[in-house]
């Protein structure tokens, strides 16, 4: 019996993604993720988690909220329900931020591009529809926000993403880490971004919904592209320290107890004029009462997201994200301990079926990024 059958609600029904059969057609494995039925794997999690490390991958995000705000005074009425300086963002730049409660929780994280005329917004998917209504909440009447429905979004990633992606589109490969450009493919107008969440180099490509299967399939036409599914995405991001929304970030934790302080602008901070400021900066300056951490794991049992840490007898913390990492060749996660735990070396436990799995908390990246970022830069 489903949630809804027992609270006597309509059940919604889960919805596809525009490449749904282009994704069935291959082999791809579907489930139910933020509301879509989406590929968690073609011909397995590891070969693919490896495949994208060596190679180039194509990941189908279109589930992720595309969202278009425009008008007069946009880039302050952004600043008053982020901690990011938006003000300061170059055309064809793009800055993660975060969407933060009045209390300085976090509502959601996100990707903002100045386009030049107007901002363009990447959003969680499982929360989509919860930050569009939020931002029409609190944000200035004369300022235009559009949910862009009509386009996609694929991910390619890898350290051959460039030289596949420059063969549609050249210009790709001047782009550096956080740049954006529109394009043009076969008379469709696109938007590609150098940047992704699998810690690799790599391009994020907006697209038309009826040009979407073209596209991938003129990728994975290419010998270093393959199609990607949800598994290795979870297990690239984790290798590279990312938080996932609704796993490792929630309303209850705010930036720096997600060790995402980088994302509140020196500017802001000195205005103290974001939701939350009070708390945020007094953690920043104070330290938090607990911190995300890295989370090596002895032995080969994964310890996977609830999982309870224990410092001897005494629990402290609890696990958000975990699983095997393939380029590790060991289980690790993340999760929240206090801050005088969260020191790498500190020697923990897990509680995995009833048992103590020691660990160690590590720093992260458990794997090092490999984004392109601008020479000097």
């Amino acid at each position: 019996m489903t949630e809804s059958e027992q609270t006597g609600e309509d059940a919604v029904p889960t919805a596809t993604l525009p490449l749904d059969a282009w994704h069935r057609d291959r082999g791809g494995r579907m489930v139910e993720f933020a509301g879509y039925w989406m590929p968690i794997q073609y011909e397995g999690i590891m070969a693919e988690h490896l495949w994208v490390r060596e190679n180039a991958g194509l990941f189908d995000v279109s589930h992720m909220g595309q969202l278009l705000l425009s008008g007069d005074g946009a880039a302050a009425a952004l600043e008053a329900i982020v901690p990011g300086d938006i003000a300061a963002l170059k055309p064809g730049r793009m800055r993660y931020s975060l969407l933060l409660a009045e209390d300085g929780g976090v509502l959601d994280d996100l990707m903002i591009t100045n386009e030049g005329d107007q901002y363009g917004i990447v959003v969680n998917g499982a929360v989509k529809w919860d930050d569009i209504g939020y931002l029409r909440e609190n944000l200035p009447d004369h300022i235009t926000l559009n949910h862009n429905e009509d386009y996609g979004l694929l991910a390619l990633q890898g350290p051959k993403a460039v030289d596949a992606l420059a063969r549609l589109v050249p210009d790709v490969a001047a782009l550096v880490f956080m740049q954006a450009i529109p394009a043009e493919w076969q008379g469709h107008a696109i938007g590609i971004s150098r940047s992704g969440y699998t810690g690799e180099d790599g391009f994020e490509i907006s697209l038309p919904n009826e040009a979407l299967a073209a596209f991938a399939d003129a990728l994975c036409a290419m010998e270093e592209v393959k199609p990607i599914g949800l598994g290795a995405r979870d297990s690239l991001r984790l290798e590279a320290g990312l938080p996932l929304y609704g796993h490792d970030l929630s309303p209850e934790i705010d930036p720096v107890e997600a060790d995402l302080g980088f994302a509140v602008g020196k500017r802001r901070r000195g205005e103290e004029n974001f939701p939350g400021a009070a708390r945020i900066l007094g953690h920043l300056e104070e330290g938090p009462p607990r911190r995300r951490a890295g989370l090596l794991i002895d032995g080969k049992v994964p310890v996977r997201e609830g999982a309870k840490l224990f410092d001897g007898e005494q629990e402290i913390g609890v696990v958000t994200s975990g699983g095997f990492a393939p380029s590790v060749g060991a289980p690790i996660a993340m999760g929240y301990v206090p801050r005088d735990h969260a020191v790498p070396g500190t020697a923990l436990a897990a509680e995995v079926r009833g048992k103590r799995v020691p660990c160690t908390v590590a720093a992260m990246p458990f794997v090092p990024h490999r984004y392109v970022r601008k020479q000097g830069g």
